[in-house]
């Protein structure tokens, strides 16, 4: 489910996964754009359901910094405390997973229990 044509499915097939992949015993993190500035990919309340083995579905940027989103869930999955993370272009972490698009993103991951 980790391909580019997943990227943008409907919240009820990214919610169908997440509940999927816990009833097969799987941890679960959800990663939800909570606020936007400038030109942002995806809007607020998009949202990236992924499981402990990298496996994704939906977007919160289009392309440009789910890679790192993912990395952020499995520690969150570990873990199991959320996180707060910011992408931006005045952000070096940003212009490394490619978010040049002149805006600012922030994304909460949590882990579903």
């Amino acid at each position: 489910m980790s391909d580019t044509a997943s990227n943008f499915a409907s919240d009820t097939d990214i919610l169908a996964s997440a509940q999927q992949w816990r009833e097969h015993g799987k941890g679960v993190a959800i990663a939800t754009v909570v606020e936007t500035w400038g030109s942002a990919p995806r809007p607020t309340g998009s949202n990236l359901v992924i499981d402990e083995d990298g496996n994704f579905l939906g977007s919160v940027s289009g392309g440009c910094v789910e890679g790192a989103v993912v990395t952020e869930a499995l520690e969150v999955i570990r873990e199991g405390k959320p996180r707060l993370i910011e992408f931006g272009v005045a952000d070096e972490t940003a212009w490394q997973v490619g978010l040049s698009c002149g805006g600012t993103i922030r994304v909460y991951v949590e882990k579903l229990d």
